[in-house]
């Protein structure tokens, strides 16, 4: 007979330092099932060529995930010039090569105009959609469909290391970029082409994969020391400013009322509010034009304590 896996509420971030050569939903069911969690899903995924920093959130936790989604990302890229492949990576299979005699200075010339706006195409081998298919589907089927180009932000792009056909970018970029893309773009602008391989993110807005742990730290650790290795719910929203409300002012944005607060406590029309009431953190309210508190994004409360919370 099967065993069955008895979930609970658990409620928090974990900070994992995703290992190279697993999927990002591998890691999250694997990390789901140490801490034996109801509800879990993460903040973006990593290809699994890839390793480094990738939150998963739990529980509450899960309704804020799109503001890590929405940050910006930061990067290190190993880029091998002479070699093109149909993925842009590692992983995919070599279309062609060419010979390499870059210098430093020449490379540092081409760096110097991906730094700022820029537009991209995304790849072929992204999960990207057209008429409700992933185009890595398309390219796997051997298919190139058209895709319009996108504008991205490369707000840092720094020479690490060099040598010969070989470097290593940091890269600090805005949402929606593509480091392979980039790679390939690079190589194009050099003559030699180039692809993707070897990628490590670093940080996700706030957070730094220092502050990380791994799977196997993750399954080493006692049960009961599992859950405290959770951020807490408000970690993801922590760049808010915060606002204390009394407990007649909390219960009312919980039963979703709009709020008329104290003269002097309000907020600039449109902005975001982390809100916490007596028993801690209760969610996002959002100012209105008249200089009320609206609800916005607000977290289920109970009198029973939470994992992680």
């Amino acid at each position: 007979m099967q065993r069955k896996i008895v979930r609970r509420v658990v409620d928090g971030v974990l900070l994992l330092d995703k290992p190279q050569g697993l999927s990002s939903n591998a890691a999250l069911q694997t990390a789901r099932r140490l801490l034996g969690a109801a509800k879990a899903g993460h903040t973006g995924t990593l290809d699994p060529m890839a390793s480094g920093l990738l939150p998963l959130t739990f529980g509450e936790a899960t309704k804020f995930s799109q503001i890590l989604l929405d940050a910006d990302k930061t990067y290190e890229a190993v880029v091998q010039l002479g070699i093109e492949t149909d993925s842009g990576d590692a992983e995919g299979a070599v279309v062609a090569t060419r010979p390499v005699a870059v210098a430093g200075a020449q490379l540092e010339a081409v760096l110097a105009c991906f730094r700022g706006e820029i537009e991209q195409i995304p790849p072929m081998y992204s999960a990207l959609k057209r008429d409700g298919k992933a185009l890595y589907e398309y390219a796997r089927a051997g298919i190139e469909v058209e895709r319009a180009p996108r504008r991205v932000c490369i707000h840092a792009l720094d020479l690490l290391s060099f040598d010969a056909d070989r470097f290593t970018l940091r890269v600090a970029c805005s949402k929606g970029t593509y480091i392979r893309s980039l790679a390939m773009d690079i190589g194009t602008a050099l003559g030699c082409g180039a692809h993707l391989c070897g990628l490590r993110r670093t940080a996700i807005g706030r957070f730094r994969v220092d502050e990380a742990v791994t799977l196997a730290q993750l399954e080493a650790a006692a049960e009961v020391e599992r859950d405290r290795l959770l951020a807490p719910v408000d970690a993801l929203v922590a760049d808010f400013p915060a606002l204390e409300l009394d407990a007649d002012a909390a219960r009312g944005l919980l039963q979703g009322r709009v709020l008329s607060l104290a003269t002097g406590t309000s907020g600039e029309a449109g902005k975001i509010s982390r809100v916490y009431g007596p028993a801690g953190f209760l969610g996002l309210g959002q100012w209105q034009d008249d200089g009320r508190l609206a609800p916005r994004r607000l977290i289920a409360t109970g009198d029973e304590p939470r994992a992680g919370a």
